[in-house]
């Protein structure tokens, strides 16, 4: 941190954080963070995100990251799903150039921030220091990437906080299974990977929406035995053609169905149950639908 900065930062400096960890709740860490923040950028509003990112899990992170990210507004994006801290990997403030949401990202290098840098379009990054000799090589939340959020929150350019990093020197996480084809028999197939499972088991595919035509009223839904396969129930038994319906309450109780969530990917639901279990699939699966 700058010595003699002000608290408050300078008229249109960021004034918002946006916070996102697998840290959980059980655990003072969340809070502790919050601290920092609270001390080092009084004037500084935390909004959180979640911080209930499965445990190491980046790819899930960086999805959970990308679908938030259009309805942020102004400011700083901390992010913390880090399985590498205390080891080699950098920790960063990427800067990006769209307008009307956040200007920075501050955590790990290790895939997390990269697919919203790029889509918000990456105009710098650099990287920042290691902890202090003495703070621990455990929670760089706290010691580092908190307290460059907060100068970044008193108008401290980023480029001040570190050495530049050339962006394409970036980890990045593998893309998601998208992959449109055609079967024997001549029907159109899209092999998908499921990117998320939310607390109802509604389960989203990475595909948009719009990768399923209109006028498409019914799909065949099979789990897919491939190598990205994380889970396939032994209670799912061959094909089922699955209704492509609007809403949730389109379906009754118990029955599957197939719509554009609200973030506009395609996504398997069952009225008032769990689509997951019901297709004994889960993140990092693959289905295959076709019609």
């Amino acid at each position: 941190m700058n010595a003699g900065a002000s608290p408050a930062g300078p008229p249109g400096a960021p004034d918002t954080v946006f916070f996102l960890s697998d840290y959980g709740l059980h655990d003072e860490f969340v809070g502790v963070v919050h601290a920092v923040l609270r001390r080092l950028a009084p004037s500084a509003a935390v909004i959180d995100l979640t911080h209930e990112v499965p445990p190491f899990d980046i790819r899930a992170g960086a999805a959970t990251l990308g679908r938030a990210w259009p309805h942020l507004g102004d400011g700083v994006v901390l992010a913390v799903v880090d399985p590498g801290v205390g080891g080699g990997r950098r920790g960063l403030v990427v800067e990006v150039g769209s307008t009307g949401g956040p200007r920075f990202l501050v955590g790990p290098d290790n895939g997390l921030l990269v697919p919203v840098a790029e889509a918000a379009g990456m105009v710098a990054a650099v990287e920042l220091g290691a902890s202090a000799p003495d703070t621990s090589a455990t929670f760089d939340g706290r010691d580092v990437f908190a307290p460059a959020v907060a100068d970044l929150c008193r108008g401290v350019p980023a480029a001040d906080l570190g050495p530049a990093v050339d962006p394409a020197s970036l980890e990045r996480v593998p893309a998601p299974v998208v992959e449109p084809g055609t079967l024997p028999d001549g029907r159109l197939s899209l092999r998908v990977e499921v990117s998320w499972v939310d607390r109802f088991g509604n389960v989203q595919l990475a595909a948009a929406a719009e990768a399923l035509p209109s006028d498409v009223p019914v799909v065949v839904v099979r789990p897919d035995a491939g190598p990205w396969t994380a889970v396939v129930g032994a209670n799912f038994a061959g094909d089922e053609p699955v209704p492509r319906v609007r809403a949730f309450a389109d379906l009754e109780p118990g029955m599957p169905g197939l719509l554009a969530d609200g973030n506009g990917h395609l996504a398997l639901v069952v009225g008032q149950g769990s689509a997951a279990a019901h297709f004994g699939i889960g993140p990092g699966s693959l289905v295959q639908l076709m019609w």
